[in-house]
């Protein structure tokens, strides 16, 4: 047996298109320019992957992201395995991801370990699912993000 095959085999379908979509998203911030141009790009994509997404997860997405944008604007929008991220110095701190596109019961939002949510005890939680959350949520979704990127007055 060829390594391709023990590879193709311990993945499922869907993670190996994930990995070819997020190939693709690397190729492709590779050729666009480190400027203002490639920042509007990288946003362009986001929102629309997320105007694609089904009913439920799309809205949960726009959300998310005006949430982000708002309590975190030194995040960047990118793709990060073909969902929403938010990223510092290019590297993404936070995503969301979509329960019915990823083929699962409910959408998370998640954190990288370039969050800073460490806790005392050594024990946080770095996602959280969503499956229509109250306002309460995602005033709390908002505090985590913004303790995440270590905003002043956010502990």
């Amino acid at each position: 047996m060829t390594t391709k095959a023990t590879a193709d085999e311990s993945f499922s379908a869907q993670e190996r298109a994930a990995m070819k979509e997020r190939a693709a998203e690397i190729r492709a911030e590779n050729k666009r320019a480190k400027s203002a141009e490639k920042a509007a790009a990288d946003e362009a994509d986001v929102l629309e992957k997320i105007a694609r997404m089904p009913d439920g997860d799309r809205e949960m997405a726009e959300r998310v992201h005006a949430i982000v944008t708002t309590v975190a604007p030194e995040l960047a929008p990118k793709l990060y395995y073909g969902q929403p991220g938010y990223a510092r110095g290019g590297k993404v701190l936070c995503f969301f991801r979509s329960g019915q596109m990823d083929k699962e019961r409910y959408s998370t939002f998640g954190f990288s370990v370039q969050a800073e949510l460490d806790s005392d005890d050594g024990f946080w939680p770095t996602a959280y699912a969503l499956q229509e959350p109250s306002e309460d949520a995602w005033e709390r979704l908002g505090e985590l993000v913004r303790r995440a990127v270590g905003a002043p007055g956010s502990d």
